[in-house]
């Protein structure tokens, strides 16, 4: 069964990789052409990607795990000082308004992407080795890791990788046994917390506002938001047909990053969401269930933390792209263009895997 389970994982994920690949290169020729006077150079690029994944998810679908138990702590340490030196002028580059990288040669690093996948390493061994029953004791020191690296992310500034990893850890949490009365407290002290940083920044507050009524602004903060339920209203049972969209013909911006999955449903209609939405739920569903039936403390809240950690950026994009929730700047894991994002997405992947497998 184990076999089985890991070869369906294996696969789901294989072909995710491989559509998403032939979906950027739909989704952005026409960019990359105008910009580069390559229409290739997205593709080229996410390839380059893809083979250095598909190793880490070889490599890592065999890799003793005792090994990321016993060194957790460092690699937490490690991330949190990229975190602090990120946001560091000269030394962090800003885009899209956000001093969130690190610049090597053409390649950009996120450090706020492995912090996710870090913390929810250090979290595992952490709930595995402590009575979460206790407030004090339990909860208390663990959520005060979370919140230095919450703020240190929010300080780029990146709402949207800070609240996947805020609601992971709580996840996290919840499995483990803590009591409820503190997740009460929680979700009013989050209330809180989202409205203040929301009221704080003007820019949240333009998203805020243009989410709910995007015509207001529809040149500017509503734009695209406009544009993405453009390309899926008309979009149909199987869309205007592969490499046919009209949104991104400079309609739609950086349509091969977040709102991706727009032009997907765009040009395959309801059928192309449909088998996404088959192959997360099989990589999902397999995960849970064995996480679930996972004997080892640590290796069972490892694979449900990186599992819904998957799950919860993949409902967030698709939530964004059809205008459920203001836009949040996330990527639909191994389909969006990308580096960090994508590489840590398939690092969790391979480790998904080893513990599947074994």
């Amino acid at each position: 069964m184990k076999n089985m389970y890991y070869k369906i994982v294996l696969y789901s994920f294989i072909f995710l990789v491989l559509f998403g690949l032939l979906m950027i290169y739909s989704s952005s020729s026409v960019w990359a052409l105008f910009r580069f006077n390559d229409s290739f150079h997205y593709v080229k690029m996410q390839s380059l990607f893809i083979i250095i994944s598909l190793f880490l998810v070889y490599k890592l679908s065999l890799f003793d795990l005792d090994i990321l138990y016993n060194k957790c702590n460092k690699l937490l340490f490690i991330s949190i000082i990229l975190l602090i030196l990120v946001i560091v002028p000269f030394i962090g580059k800003t885009m899209n308004g956000s001093r969130s990288w690190f610049m090597i040669g053409p390649f950009g690093i996120q450090p706020s992407e492995l912090s996710k996948l870090t913390l929810i390493i250090y979290a595992s061994k952490y709930l595995s080795n402590n009575n979460m029953r206790s407030f004090k004791d339990g909860v208390l020191p663990l959520l005060f890791i979370l919140f230095i690296v919450f703020f240190l992310i929010m300080l780029e500034p990146d709402l949207g990788t800070a609240t996947i990893i805020f609601i992971t850890i709580l996840a996290m949490i919840f499995i483990s046994g803590a009591k409820k009365k503190f997740f009460y407290l929680m979700f009013i002290l989050g209330l809180f917390g989202f409205t203040s940083l929301i009221i704080i920044a003007p820019y949240r507050m333009k998203r805020i506002t243009s989410f709910i009524n995007p015509w207001n602004d529809p040149l500017d903060s509503g734009f695209q938001i406009i544009q993405s339920l453009y390309a899926i209203g008309p979009s149909g049972l199987l869309g205007r047909g592969l490499f046919n969209s009209v949104q991104k013909e400079f309609f739609l911006p950086e349509p091969q990053t977040d709102f991706i999955f727009s032009i997907i449903v765009e040009e395959l209609g309801i059928v192309g969401c449909l088998i996404i939405l088959f192959l997360f739920s099989s990589i999902i569903y397999i995960s849970i269930k064995c996480s679930l039936k996972e004997e080892n403390s640590f290796k069972k809240y490892l694979l449900f933390g990186l599992t819904f950690q998957l799950a919860f950026q993949m409902i967030m994009n698709l939530m964004v792209a059809t205008s459920l929730i203001p836009i949040t700047g996330v990527t639909l894991p191994f389909i969006s263009y990308g580096g960090s994002s994508f590489i840590i997405s398939t690092i969790s992947i391979g480790i998904i895997l080893n513990i599947i497998k074994n």
